[in-house]
This record gives C-alpha cells, sequence and structure tokens, in this order.
C-alpha cells in the first residue's frame, strides 16, 4: 500500500502561547521547549493562535505588531533547533470551533469575516517571506464544523480556502498551506486536491476516550473507558480495526499524492493512562504505517507529556517539571 510521501513524516506537539484569552499578558514562547523537544528526536510545532490577540481596539482588519514580534521568536527557535513551525488559527475571524459568536461573523457565510481572514494570511504571508516551506506552513483554519446548510455547505468549505489559499500565494507563490478537514478535521476534502495544498486530520476518535471528564466537550457524561471496547449489542465497538477503518479515506487522499498530517491528538488528563496509551499507540500505529506524521495536543500541560496532572502517572523530574515517561517513550517509537 502507498504511504503518504507529499510531506516529511514532521513529529512534535502543540505550543499554546498564542492560543490564549485577549486583554491578558502573552506567555513568551520558551526556548526550553524547542530545545527539548528536538532533544527528545521531534522535528514539529504547531501553534494554534487566536487572532483576537493582536487586533488593534477590536479591528479585524488590524495587525498589533508589537504581538506578532513574541511570534516571531517560536521561528527563531524553530530554525535553531531544526523545527518546523505550522501557524494556525485557532481562533479565526468569524469562526472557531463550538464558539459561533467569533466577529466579525460567520467565516463560512459573511463576505466581511472572509475579507478579513484572507488580510490576515496575508499578513502574515508578507511578514515570513522568504522562509523556506521546510521551516514553516500556514495551517488556515482549525476544524471546520460538520457541513450544514445553516453554517458551512461544502461550496462554504471550498470557497474559503481556495480565496485564503490566492491571497497567500499572491504574495509568497511558494509558502507550503494546510486545509484541516471538514466535520472537526475528520473529513478529507477531495475537492482541495487542484490547489496543491496538504490537509491535516485529527486523533481524538473516539472523544469518549480523549474527551473524558473534559467539561468544555460534554465529557462529563461518558462512561469510565476502556480500550479496546468490548462489544455490547449491535454498538459497534472502538477497536483496531475500526480506527483502521476510520483513517482509510486520509490514507486514500495521501495515495492520490495530497500531502497528509495529523495536527493534534491526545487524550485528557482523567482518560486512565493504560487506556489512553494502548488507544493512542494503535492511532500512532496506523498513522506511522502511512508514513503519516502527529502533532500532540499539547507539550506541557493537561494532554501533554510535560505537567500533565495525571493522578495515575508515576511521573519523573525533568529540570523541575513532571515529565511522563511512559508517554513520550510511546512518542518516540513512532
Amino acid at each position: 500500500m502507498t504511504a503518504q510521501t507529499a510531506l516529511p513524516r514532521w513529529r512534535g506537539f502543540n505550543l499554546l502561547e498564542f492560543f490564549g484569552i485577549p486583554h491578558l499578558e502573552i506567555a513568551p514562547f520558551r526556548e526550553d521547549d524547542f530545545r527539548w523537544i528536538a532533544g527528545w528526536g521531534f522535528d514539529f510545532a504547531h501553534i494554534p493562535m487566536n487572532y483576537l490577540l493582536w487586533l488593534v481596539n477590536g479591528d479585524p482588519f488590524s495587525v498589533n505588531e508589537a504581538v506578532i514580534e513574541k511570534l516571531d521568536a517560536a521561528l527563531e527557535y524553530g530554525e535553531r533547533y531544526h523545527i518546523h513551525i505550522s501557524l494556525n488559527f485557532h481562533t479565526a475571524p468569524g469562526y472557531r470551533i463550538g464558539e459561533p459568536r467569533i466577529p466579525p461573523g460567520n467565516l463560512w457565510k459573511v463576505q466581511t469575516a472572509l475579507d478579513a481572514f484572507c488580510f490576515h494570511w496575508q499578513y502574515f504571508a508578507r511578514r515570513y517571506k522568504g522562509i523556506p516551506s521546510s521551516r514553516l506552513s500556514f495551517d488556515l483554519v482549525n476544524e471546520p464544523p460538520p457541513l450544514s446548510r445553516r453554517q458551512m455547505t461544502l461550496s462554504d468549505y471550498i470557497r474559503v480556502h481556495t480565496a485564503a489559499v490566492h491571497a497567500i500565494r499572491a504574495v509568497d507563490p511558494d509558502r507550503l498551506i494546510f486545509a484541516d478537514g471538514y466535520g472537526v478535521g475528520r473529513k478529507p476534502c477531495f475537492e482541495l486536491a487542484p490547489l496543491g495544498i496538504a490537509q491535516s486530520t485529527r486523533a481524538y476518535d473516539p472523544h469518549s476516550i480523549s474527551h473524558y471528564r473534559a467539561p468544555w466537550a460534554n465529557g462529563m457524561h461518558y462512561p469510565r473507558p476502556q480500550y479496546p471496547q468490548p462489544r455490547r449489542g449491535m454498538a459497534r465497538a472502538w477497536n483496531r480495526q475500526r480506527l483502521e477503518a476510520l483513517y482509510q479515506p486520509w490514507v486514500k487522499l495521501a495515495q492520490s499524492g495530497v500531502g497528509v498530517h495529523c495536527g493534534e491528538g491526545g487524550a485528557y488528563k482523567h482518560t486512565p493512562h493504560d487506556v489512553f496509551l494502548a488507544w493512542f499507540g494503535d492511532v500512532l500505529d496506523i498513522l506511522t504505517e502511512h508514513n503519516i506524521g502527529y502533532a500532540l495536543w499539547n507539550f506541557r500541560g493537561d494532554f501533554g507529556i510535560l505537567d500533565s496532572g495525571r493522578s495515575d502517572v508515576a511521573y519523573a523530574d525533568w529540570r523541575g517539571h513532571q515529565l511522563d515517561e511512559k508517554l513520550l517513550r510511546l512518542l518516540q517509537r513512532h
């Protein structure tokens, strides 16, 4: 079976310094994070960004240069430690997963929002022109919603991504660009192939494992997870076979020559650690078999290898941080 060959199999983590809340102090990127990521054998940092962080007085067509200078540091550290940086709008003009009221209106339906979306991506294209795509990519918008007539149709999805790609390429024709799959990153879009861009999937299914007891994702209602799941009645159980079927559309997309990467994946801190490792091990096996890279959500924090706060992990001390060695070893094997 032909593997993904359009991209390197980049492996790494999400770094959340620009994920934050507007009007609060933005934590600077830490050089140690990049040093440790590289030292442990990884080469990729996905940076989810909230565009509201750098607006001036809330104007969706403005940029506070002083804020963006803090982002420049990530690119400098990436170059220093040979880590590919992928910038992603987690909160974009007019869209954030689960929160539809992001100014200036629905990205998928409102022209002003699309204009702002293209304005900001073109700004980054201009600012970082000359940095090769081996070091920097643009991941346009995090986890577009499921298709629906009210929020986003397939034609809306294609139109928005096409407009952004053209805006970027008008300034920087060679920039590597990603589109997240629709359906919250689950569904690849073969219709985007003529644009010559890569696509990004996710590693969160089933949510009952990855988001067990996560309050923002109705995880408090999930039963204590198991993996592989025992079959109950006619319900389909989550196991290795079902995971392989889940990723088959992405494998098919890769076989068509489109670059495929998994920009996010992992499990919240309340998922039993043995269940998490068993499930995520199968996910990583499948991605690795098809030469598809990944980025764990996150590096430090509730999903990460450092300071995750799990109650069932015997952490090792790492420079004053709590290191999940079992998870690190699993990632290093893949």
